[in-house]
This record gives structure tokens, sequence and C-alpha cells, in this order.
């Protein structure tokens, strides 16, 4: 049904609050890089309107921190557009300031606790190979 496919990969010892809040933050990127992932809005029987969703599936998976470094590899070598959130950022309170400890680190000392990304099935199963579903 879906040339493409929505993957988050979480680092697997997170807490729960921790990944509830990781993966809305990464879908947040997820929908802003790929609008057309988004359907009409809403509405029920009594005329109440609520925010359009997303209208293909979103697989949600677990990974240890290895696991995590080398998708965060395949995506860049893939040239695939993530959206990325590293432990440091459950330090600050605010866009600025997350955008501020991002950029104290490179691909090869960023402590990935999750990646999300849209792309060919196939290329988005190639990247979160090792991954497994979330518990």
């Amino acid at each position: 049904m879906f040339d493409t496919k929505i993957a988050v990969v979480l680092r697997k010892n997170l807490a729960a609050w921790q990944k509830l809040n990781v993966t809305a933050f990464l879908m947040t990127g997820i929908a802003g890089g790929h609008p057309e992932i988004l359907g009409e809005p809403y509405r029920d029987r009594a005329g109440n309107i609520y925010n359009p969703l997303s209208v293909q599936p979103i697989i949600v998976l677990s990974a240890d921190e290895a696991v995590m470094q080398a998708i965060h590899r395949r995506a860049l070598e893939r040239d695939v557009t993530a959206s990325l959130f590293i432990e440091e950022m459950f330090a600050t309170g605010h866009d600025a300031a997350n955008r501020a400890v991002f950029a104290e680190f490179a691909p090869d000392d960023a402590k990935v606790v999750g990646i999300a990304l849209r792309a060919e099935k196939k290329i988005v199963d190639k990247i979160t190979k090792g991954a497994t579903m979330q518990h």
C-alpha cells in the first residue's frame, strides 16, 4: 500500500517517559520534513474537528547503543534525512537549548537515544537492521 516506511528506533535502556517523549519529538520532525504524510482533519459525529494524523503506519523499534550508532551511520551513508534525539537533550528545556547541545556533537560521539526516518521500505529495512520491535 505504501512505497515508504516510517520507523522510530529508541535506545533500549530508556525510561518509559523518555521513550514517549523522544517518540513524540522525533515524529514532529518526520511530519515537518514530510507534510504529505498528514491526512485530512478528523471530525467526530458532533462536528468537532481534530488534528490530522499520519496516513501511513509508524513502526517503533528498539536497539542497544551499538545498533543505534550503526543505524545513525547507515542513515547518513544513504543520505536519508532523519530526526535525531541525543541523550544530552533530556537536560534542556526548549528548542534553542536543544539545538545548542546538539551542535556540540558529531556522529562519532553523539549518544543517540532515538532516530526516526521515512524512506523507501527496503532502505528503511536496511538502515534499521538489528533493531527489534519495541515492547
